[in-house]
């Protein structure tokens, strides 16, 4: 994806795509990497937004001037050990560059102290290691970095999408609360703990009471289990239930299936947030049977990893953190948002 189409989104739905700040610009069209060889640590292909992030990763690697014989992309399959695997052999391959999104972020610095033992550049995606681990690349000087969105920009996106409502909307039942449920990702994850954190603190920095019906339940980032969640929700707390939080896309999917399944309709008598902006969703919100998602901006992540990466071959310093903007997506912008994704 062109920046100049990012800008655009920028533009004409009146939000801040930013751009990756640090990361450099883009190889010029003389750049030549055809000999270097990338290896991609994928945590999970199953994952929808992983699907996504790799296909234009894969694209935009080629269009720098990689070689696609010379680019490997391995499916972690959500194994701590299978990755480590993947790991070793990449360096035993010599491989020239790493980008790993973490199947367990805690294990950050074990795998870049054997990556940068072996002297090849790193860079982190989607998973953010602890800023602990950052602080220790900054402070050596390391050639690594993470390239992705700040969790808790979505989850506050998510609580302003419900806020913005209003409590005389959202608040179906009258007793001046806004009772909801949570679904979250992974427990470890941390964009699965700001996410669930900050949604709620929108709530409340709006001034607005609110009053979780459950303890947050755990869906794994899967559809079947946001379904299953929230089935069982709807079955427990019945029109008590206001509002559904969903740490992404894909739970918030299988939640839908449960609602429709209870006979509420979203918009109606419950309201329902996600986030990454798959493009069922992006359909769902544009025919209100999702309150709303947040765009978790593939394009500029996997493009920045990237043009990190090619900055690192090409003998160059970058930030440790290198952050772009999620957009918050509701019905009157997802129509214009969906068509420039196309």
């Amino acid at each position: 994806m062109k920046m100049k189409k990012w800008l655009s989104i920028a533009l004409t739905a009146t939000m801040a795509v930013s751009a990756l700040g640090a990361v450099p610009a883009a190889a010029d069209d003389a750049a030549d990497y055809s000999d270097k060889k990338v290896g991609v640590c994928i945590y999970q292909f199953a994952d929808n937004f992983m699907t996504l992030f790799r296909e234009e990763l894969a694209k935009y690697l080629v269009e720098q001037g990689f070689s696609e014989d010379n680019i490997t992309i391995q499916d972690g399959k959500n194994d701590i050990n299978e990755q480590a695997n993947q790991i070793d052999a990449f360096i035993a391959d010599g491989v020239d560059a790493l980008i790993i999104n973490l199947v367990d972020p805690s294990n950050a610095p074990t795998i870049t102290d054997k990556v940068v033992e072996a002297g090849i550049p790193l860079v982190y995606i989607n998973r953010e290691p602890e800023e602990s681990e950052e602080a220790r690349w900054e402070e050596n000087g390391w050639a690594v970095t993470y390239v992705g969105c700040d969790a808790r920009q979505s989850g506050t996106y998510q609580g302003e999408i419900i806020a913005d409502l209003g409590m005389d909307t959202v608040d179906l039942n009258g007793n001046g609360k806004i009772d909801y449920v949570m679904v979250m990702g992974d427990p470890a994850n941390s964009d699965a703990q700001n996410r669930t954190e900050y949604s709620i603190k929108a709530l409340e920095d709006a001034e607005l009471e609110v009053n979780p019906l459950r303890d947050t339940q755990i869906g794994n980032w899967q559809q079947e289990e946001g379904n299953r969640i929230v089935t069982n929700d709807l079955a427990q707390f019945a029109d008590d239930l206001e509002v559904v939080f969903c740490n992404n896309d894909a739970m918030a999917l299988g939640a839908l299936e449960a609602i429709k399944a209870a006979g509420r309709t979203v918009g109606e008598d419950i309201f329902l947030v996600g986030v990454d902006a798959l493009d069922e969703a992006i359909d769902d919100v544009i025919d209100g049977t999702m309150t709303g998602t947040v765009f978790n901006n593939h394009f500029a992540q996997a493009d920045g990893a990237v043009d990190a990466a090619i900055a690192f071959l090409n003998g160059e310093e970058q930030d440790v953190q290198q952050y772009c903007d999620y957009v918050k997506l509701t019905q009157e912008n997802a129509e214009e948002i969906k068509a420039l994704l196309q």
